[in-house]
This record gives structure tokens, C-alpha cells and sequence, in this order.
């Protein structure tokens, strides 16, 4: 859920922005001054051209150990409390991460921190590479996306209600990842 500063006004998925990919440069930059040579990924919906997204970008970070992490909230980035921005289920296990809100007045963004080989840290690099390579199923999700966020304007809701479908999609992702022996890079 946001903070009181991140503005809320409903939920705003928005045509695909081709500034989206520097600025990701941008935040990894300012995250690998911090952290040193992790391994940062520019993920979910802003990182796959032509897919409508909400405004915020999604970054991952691939660590040993979260504690790793931590830094971040020493230099202004923010620990999101809620319990699923600490353990997600992903491929049937469930996995620790944590996620992080941007200091106050920076970018949009969420700052996920998962551990290097997790599946938590495969599906995000999956969802993302499918949707690259797949027009039909990026063009479908993000039809979707936009006419949830026209129906539904709280974010716990439009969460709520992407999950299920998003289980769906990353079937056709999987199944894509068999069917050319995709792998995380």
C-alpha cells in the first residue's frame, strides 16, 4: 500500500512510455553506488516495450542474502510493512523478499530485493522476457490491465483480482520457457 506521501488517486494504467527503460538506468545506478555489483533487473510491466503499465517502475534486486538489502533503507528507500511485500508464493513455494518505496520526492518505484536463485526472482525475469517475446499475450495482458483499472480503483482490489489472472498468463509463460529452453540470465 502506498505511503501518505505516494500519491493514491486510483489506479492509472497508462500507454507504454519509452523514458521508462532510463529511467530504470537511472534508479540502478543510484542502487549500485549503494549496494555494489548486485545484480539489479529492470522488471514487471515498464520493462517490456509496448505494454501498458501503471507509472511506477519495478526493479529487482538478486541477492545472497536479503539482508543485503538493507542498506537501502538507511539512504531514504522506505520498507514496505505489508505481509505480502515479505513472502510471496512463487512455483508452489514460498518465498522471502522485501520490498522497498522510493525516499520521499524520488520516482515512482518499487524496489523488490529477492535472494539470486530463488523462483521468486526466475518468475519476475519470466513475466518479463514472456511478454517481450509474445505480442499476442503482451497485447492481451495489457488490455486486460486497462480495463481493470477503468472498473476497479482501489489498489487492494485491482491486486486482488490481477492475481488469479496473472497465474494464468505465466501457464503460457512457462509453457513458452519449455517450448524454447528459456532460462533467467
Amino acid at each position: 500500500m502506498p505511503f501518505p506521501d505516494e500519491v493514491s488517486t486510483g489506479i492509472s494504467v497508462v500507454d507504454y512510455r519509452a523514458e521508462w527503460p532510463s529511467e530504470f538506468e537511472k534508479i540502478a545506478e543510484q542502487l549500485l553506488s549503494i549496494l555494489g555489483a548486485l545484480v539489479i533487473d529492470h522488471v514487471g510491466s515498464t520493462s517490456v516495450p509496448g505494454l501498458p503499465a501503471k507509472d511506477c517502475i519495478d526493479v529487482q534486486i538478486r541477492v545472497a542474502d536479503l539482508d543485503e538489502g538493507m542498506p537501502l533503507a538507511g539512504l531514504g528507500f522506505r520498507l514496505r510493512p505489508e505481509p505480502w511485500n515479505h513472502v510471496e508464493v512463487s512455483s508452489g513455494q514460498e518465498c522471502q523478499k522485501l520490498v522497498f518505496a522510493p525516499p520521499v520526492g524520488a520516482r515512482t518505484c518499487n524496489v523488490h530485493v529477492r535472494l539470486h536463485s530463488a523462483p521468486n526472482a526466475r518468475y519476475a525475469l519470466l513475466f518479463r522476457d514472456y511478454l517481450r517475446a509474445d505480442e499476442r499475450a503482451r497485447d492481451g495482458w495489457g488490455a486486460f490491465k486497462q480495463r481493470l483499472a477503468v472498473n476497479v480503483t482501489d489498489l487492494m482490489d485491482y491486486g486482488q483480482i490481477k492475481a488469479p489472472a496473472t497465474e494464468v498468463l505465466m501457464a503460457g509463460a512457462e509453457r513458452w520457457a519449455t517450448a524454447t529452453g528459456w532460462a533467467p540470465s
